[in-house]
């Protein structure tokens, strides 16, 4: 086990990384002042980044799923010859913008589904609140249903998205036996996340967990006045994502941007809707479903989130997957460190018998 490599995909990885960083160039000088410049300065960095880079501009042909509460669900598809499918989910606060790395390096070779999970991007919010994993996992079933009807699947999540994989897995293990060849778990857990400290002295972890509930709860309901005051203190939660999304130093400063953008579109409501679902997640025992099939897990080895230890966890539980600990990179490694993830990517559509590389 360990960090696989392939020509071809690495290739291809590197050339959507060398779009974005010869884009964010120009702007890179003016970002790393911002903490030495003043608030209308910094402003004006954050705007020159939203205008840099290609971040966020790949589309695919639009659909749109029915989840079975009546919910839209926004998805895109981008086709290519061959019977496979690769469907994308997504985690929390983030959309689908957010594998623009290998939605670029899969262009063409594969045929895709990325879609945005319920109250991200462009898919509804739906009745239902608080929001449930195995909620997301029915939601992505209504996706595949309606992009993906037949032929064979790859099934990869990130985050939460990974944690909607394993929902779908426990919901219908017969969609897993007949038609999935292969599942990427990335940067995930299959529960016991109240052990997660986020790098911080675990007793004030635990008090702040007894009382976010409520207090998210009290946000939501007054999410416009919320929504004022972070737009109010960008600086600082420009800092809180960058301490928790990446690890490098040398990350390039228009996807940290770009990471940002994606994270403050999700209104604090829906924030506060999905947020008891994780200490609930517990979807260990739903991973038998993918035993015996190529299985990727991979994390960044400095995630705070979902940390390897997790991901080590469901490597353990799926003999025979490959586990990839990405070296300096946190938790949204697919946007750090495109080059790793789309590799190993590449190597399970490879193992899994249907991937471009055996074409």
């Amino acid at each position: 086990m360990g960090e696989t490599t392939g020509g071809g995909w690495r290739r291809a990885g590197i050339a959507g990384a060398a779009i974005g960083v010869l884009a964010a160039g120009a702007a890179a000088g003016v970002a790393v002042e911002r903490l030495t410049v003043g608030r209308s300065v910094r402003r004006k960095a954050r705007l020159a980044l939203d205008a840099t880079g290609p971040y966020g501009t790949l589309r695919g042909a639009p659909g749109r799923a029915l989840a079975d509460d009546g919910t839209a669900l926004a998805y895109e598809t981008d086709d290519a010859p061959g019977p496979l499918t690769v469907v994308f989910s997504h985690g929390f606060c983030l959309n689908q913008d957010s594998w623009h790395y290998q939605r670029a390096a899969l262009r063409g070779r594969v045929r895709t589904v990325f879609w945005d999970q319920r109250g991200h991007g462009r898919s509804g919010r739906g009745p239902e609140e608080p929001v449930t994993i195995d909620r997301l996992g029915r939601d992505l079933k209504a996706v595949v249903d309606a992009a993906a009807p037949e032929g064979p699947l790859v099934l990869v999540g990130h985050s939460m998205g990974g944690m909607t994989v394993m929902a779908l897995a426990a919901l219908y293990p017969e969609l897993v036996r007949d038609r999935v060849v292969g599942v990427a778990l990335v940067g995930t857990s299959a529960g016991r996340l109240e052990e997660v400290s986020y790098g911080l002295p675990l007793a004030g972890v635990n008090a702040v967990r007894r009382v976010l509930p409520g207090v998210l709860r009290a946000l939501g309901s007054q999410a416009e006045l919320v929504e004022k005051g972070r737009r109010a203190t960008a600086d600082l939660f420009a800092g809180l994502v960058k301490k928790y999304s990446f690890a490098s130093k040398d990350v390039d400063p228009a996807v940290v941007r770009f990471a940002e953008r994606m994270i403050e579109s999700v209104p604090v409501d829906v924030v506060a809707a999905f947020y008891p679902a994780f200490g609930a997640h517990d979807k260990l025992a739903a991973l038998v479903a993918f035993r015996g099939l190529p299985a990727l897990a991979l994390a960044g080895d400095q995630d705070l989130v979902t940390p390897a230890s997790h991901t080590e966890a469901i490597a353990e539980a799926l003999p025979g997957a490959e586990l990839v600990v990405v070296p300096d990179a946190g938790h949204l490694v697919m946007l750090e460190r495109p080059e790793a993830v789309t590799d190993a990517l590449g190597a399970l559509l490879a193992r899994s018998g249907e991937g471009p590389d055996n074409g």
